[in-house]
């Protein structure tokens, strides 16, 4: 039994619980919270009425088991773990038992992945067992990027709630920098397809009723230059002018200047017409990557105190405003932890985000400064998916356990998936699919996770494919990268084709410094081919099924155009007419893939790139 996430305990005993369309199933409720179990109870009466079985709800005060049927019950004596569940099946009934609601919740999710595992056509067959769980993390959260420049329609992103509540995440962050349809701001968000402020409010109710918290998120220091290019706020950047990151040369504006007092004076703002529309006591302000601190109008404040000091100074005034507003302030970590003296400063009712992408990131150094200095944190990996188009399998696997296994080692209290946009957020949400499923899984229970056929599993419960062949696919085509020598945060092609945003570099420095080869690229195109070939098996049975398969065919396609493209750059002679025919088919493909679950806000900025690639007559 292949489930997503595994639970902590699971025994089975001789005997099944056997239907046929025939029987009706009665689903009871029972105790004095039954209004609070109605829509667990719904949840599973839809699933069983779609595989054919009748059913009738009820509820009653006392636990009476109905023959050959299912009770919910709320039962905290029983159940220590607020979020913890017990599922029993036995030959003639089956119960569900939580320490709350949302417990129960869980425990019904658990049971319809055994019927969607178990069920024939015409026929339920479940084994006899129990099933004791609770989560490792009390929050198991996911980051998606709406910013960079992929915002989702509506309907995309509810469909994505539902299925993530399925794995029991129960928090979402949408990652926000000018997507938030703020009303004295058009200039900003006009071209960007932003939510609006009632859409949030049904995402938000949407979120609650399967037990999601939804975090308000938005930058609100670094990562604020598409405010910053408007000459509206111009006057509030740290600079126009050039600066270094991350060992190369840029150009402003990227950051808010934390000494203007009209930069807090926005963010409030903006606080007090975001906030209001958001249920969660919690508020994620960014803060990470103020790469041009210091390297303006704050030049000389850095150099009397310091850079980590003057960072910490803006950061506590936009605590106070937090605070003001009766939120917790969340904040990434990477800048507060390269200065670990200022740690202990931190406000001690503020959450650490602690992030970091790669298989090996110090998750366990960081954690444990964190901890030491009390204050509350989140480990905080990705699922890779970005500047790949198809993901990085095994650096996501290895990250996402590796932020499991120190979190709890540290008593992180929560455990946040982050999936970004970077550069144009070519990847479609196949990409990142994997990484939901293997994060949620760990940070369920890592050690019963920790080992999981993960790519079956994401099939069954994230494809809706009982053939396994999904889930395959995904999992190998995100690995055709390892066809290269490790480069940091992407696939070696994908920087290739985007060198001079990401690398600021020409195609063909980025391909030499990244020692690729021609004979790599082969192996990368054949890695593709094998990956891609069993796709036309699948049994997907989503209503999206179509497009799944066009999603990953495409990823596919690109990154084989991306190798004749990385051949060109390093002086191979390439067909240049097959060239220009295949990249204007997937630009038509990516048009219409992209328009299917986003909206077209940002669609133009992502796509400008791939029709700049050009190859011409080899050298």
């Amino acid at each position: 039994m292949n489930l997503l996430p595994h639970p902590r305990k699971l025994q089975t005993s001789d005997g099944v619980f056997a239907l046929d369309d025939s029987h009706d199933v009665e689903i009871m409720l029972i105790g004095s919270h039954t209004n609070n179990l109605w829509f667990s109870a719904n949840r599973l009466a839809l699933s069983l009425q779609s595989h054919g079985f009748g059913c009738t709800i009820g509820s009653n005060s006392v636990l009476t088991q109905p023959a050959r049927g299912i009770t919910l019950n709320i039962d905290s004596d029983k159940v220590h773990h607020v979020q913890g569940y017990a599922l029993e099946i036995h030959a003639e009934s089956i119960t569900v038992t939580g320490g709350s609601t949302q417990g129960v919740f869980y425990g019904v999710c658990t049971l319809l992945q055994l019927i969607s595992i178990h069920w024939l056509i015409g026929r339920l067959v479940l084994p006899c067992l129990h099933i004791a769980d609770h989560p490792d993390f009390p929050v198991r959260g996911l980051m998606l990027d709406i910013s960079r420049d992929k915002v989702p329609k509506l309907s995309t992103l509810l469909d994505l709630i539902d299925r993530l509540a399925s794995l029991k995440i129960n928090q979402l962050h949408l990652y926000a920098e000018h997507t938030f349809a703020y009303r004295a701001h058009r200039d900003v968000w006009q071209d960007a397809s932003p939510f609006t402020a009632a859409e949030i409010q049904q995402v938000d109710f949407f979120c609650r009723a399967r037990h999601v918290e939804l975090v308000p998120c938005t930058n609100s220091f670094g990562h604020f230059h598409r405010w910053l290019k408007k000459e509206a706020y111009s006057h509030l950047a740290e600079t126009h002018g050039p600066y270094t990151a991350w060992g190369r040369q840029r150009q402003g504006p990227f950051g808010l200047n934390p000494l203007h007092p009209e930069s807090i004076a926005l963010l409030r703002s903006l606080y007090d017409e975001l906030l209001p529309n958001f249920s969660s006591g919690l508020f994620n302000v960014g803060c990470d990557e103020t790469i041009d601190l210091g390297f303006g109008a704050s030049a000389d404040e850095v150099l009397q105190k310091g850079r980590g000091r003057v960072y910490l100074d803006f950061v506590q005034k936009i605590y106070l405003e937090c605070t003001k507003r009766q939120r917790t302030m969340m904040f990434w970590g990477d800048i507060i932890i390269n200065y670990p003296e200022l740690v202990a400063e931190l406000p001690k009712d503020a959450i650490a985000l602690e992030w970091g992408y790669e298989f090996d990131h110090p998750f366990d150094k960081n954690s444990a400064l964190f901890a030491a200095s009390g204050i509350p944190f989140y480990v905080c990996p990705g699922t890779a998916s970005w500047n790949s188009f198809a993901g990085r399998t095994q650096n996501a696997l290895g990250n996402l356990l590796n932020a499991a296994e120190s979190g709890l080692k540290h008593g992180a209290v929560g455990y946040l998936i982050t999936d970004w946009g970077d550069f144009g957020h070519w990847q479609p949400q196949v990409a990142s699919m994997l990484g939901y499923g293997f994060g949620a899984a760990v940070s369920w229970t890592c050690d019963a996770n920790k080992s999981i056929q993960i790519a079956d599993a994401i099939s069954r419960h994230l494809f809706d494919d009982v053939s396994g062949t999904v889930g395959a696919v995904a999992f190998d085509i995100g690995n055709v990268y390892q066809s290269f020598k490790r480069a940091h945060n992407g696939n070696p092609v994908v920087f290739v084709m985007n060198a001079p945003v990401v690398l600021r570099s020409t195609p063909a420095e980025v391909a030499q410094k990244m020692a690729i080869t021609r004979e790599q690229i082969g192996q990368h195109s054949k890695s593709i081919d094998q990956s891609i070939k069993p796709l036309h098996k699948h049994k997907m049975t989503r209503p999206d099924a179509d497009l799944i398969v066009d999603e990953l065919q495409m990823a596919a396609d690109w990154l084989k155009l991306g190798g004749d493209y990385t051949l060109h750059a390093l002086g191979h002679k390439v067909n240049s007419a097959m060239f220009v025919k295949k990249q204007a088919d997937l630009l038509k493909r990516y048009r219409k893939i992209w328009l299917a679950r986003n909206r077209p806000g940002g669609l133009n900025d992502s796509i400008k790139r791939l029709k700049e690639l050009k190859v011409g007559p080899s050298k």
